[in-house]
């Protein structure tokens, strides 16, 4: 969604995506999911309104008025919740990130439109999901998968996933990477991470070692030479986010890993589960590294693998302490 006045929106959603866009400088992604949440929310109430007998989305709210939004009550919003629950069989996280982008769109209304004086969602308490642990590899897993691509004879595609295990970065991170971004005197590189936000990454010996195996490469490309980006597909053109997928997929299978649910962004999490249970990095470290907004969002890296819960079993001072006697029991 490139352009944000969209004639078949009432124009306080149009000014609403702008605001997402200008002032939270928020991604496209997440905007279009705001988006999608608001629109159903609104053409559900305005087809209420107008008694319509059609199928929600076909519509047509783009001469919903504010008067609509100033009735709109706790109620509406609680069946609102309950026709996207039973109606389209949306879980208990969907309807949670619904809920939460109403939330936002109505804080909207009332601050900067100063449309409503009161938020309908203000009272609705529905507990957040829980938050599933993140599927990732282990540390030899990680090492087989890292020689795997190593016996690819492909120097740039070892580059890509030794940063994405060792950086922790985001798919969308790693293909924004221009040669210009990296310095190897601080031996860093600079990051264009969600909302426009920079950050910087520094880089350990295996990093650099691909890095500069790359490049060496990289630089006898002469149609490539004025492409800025680091990693260019076979078109000599800043690589795509599917081909990058594709690469992992294809690694990971022949590695012989597949199964396992592990995908480009579990890559990121088996970095920064790595991070957290072998390289000594606390929850504060982790957030900075990982270009978090929040520290919660951090949090479930302090999960504790299976071995870490067995050995503090074992290991209880009281493992060995046994009074009881069989015989007792006869």
């Amino acid at each position: 969604m490139k352009s944000y006045n969209n004639d078949t929106n009432p124009e306080f959603l149009n000014n609403y995506l702008v605001h997402l866009k200008v002032v939270k400088i928020l991604s496209e992604r997440t905007i279009n999911e705001y988006y999608f949440d608001i629109k159903l929310f609104l053409k559900y109430i305005h087809k209420n309104n107008i008694n319509s007998e059609c199928d929600t989305n076909d519509i047509d709210i783009s001469g919903m008025t504010t008067d609509e939004l100033i009735k709109i009550s706790v109620t509406d919003v609680y069946n609102f919740i309950f026709y996207v629950s039973d109606e389209r069989h949306n879980d208990k996280r969907t309807r949670y990130r619904k809920l939460s982008s109403l939330r936002g769109f109505f804080k909207y209304l009332i601050k900067v439109e100063r449309i409503l004086k009161a938020d309908p969602t203000r009272d609705i308490d529905m507990p957040s999901p829980k938050m599933a642990l993140p599927k990732y590899l282990s540390l030899n897993e990680s090492k087989k998968l890292l020689e795997t691509s190593n016996n690819s004879d492909s120097l740039r595609d070892y580059c890509m996933i030794t940063l994405l295990l060792n950086c922790g970065m985001r798919l969308s991170e790693l293909i924004s990477i221009n040669i210009a971004d990296i310095d190897f005197t601080e031996n860093r590189i600079r990051i264009l991470g969600k909302g426009e936000k920079e950050r910087i990454i520094y880089l350990n010996k295996a990093c650099i070692s691909s890095l500069k195996n790359y490049l060496e490469i990289r630089k006898d490309n002469s149609k490539a030479i004025n492409e800025p980006a680091l990693f260019i597909s076979n078109q000599n053109k800043r690589i795509s986010k599917r081909r990058v997928q594709q690469i992992v997929e294809k690694t990971i299978k022949n590695a012989e890993l597949d199964g396992k649910g592990i995908t480009t962004h579990k890559l990121r999490h088996t970095a920064a589960t790595l991070m957290y249970q072998y390289g000594e990095a606390d929850i504060l470290t982790l957030k900075e590294l990982l270009g978090h907004s929040s520290i919660s969002t951090t949090e479930i890296y302090t999960h504790l693998n299976n071995e870490q819960v067995r050995s503090a079993i074992e290991n209880n001072p009281l493992a060995d302490v046994d009074f009881n006697k069989k015989d007792k029991f006869k």
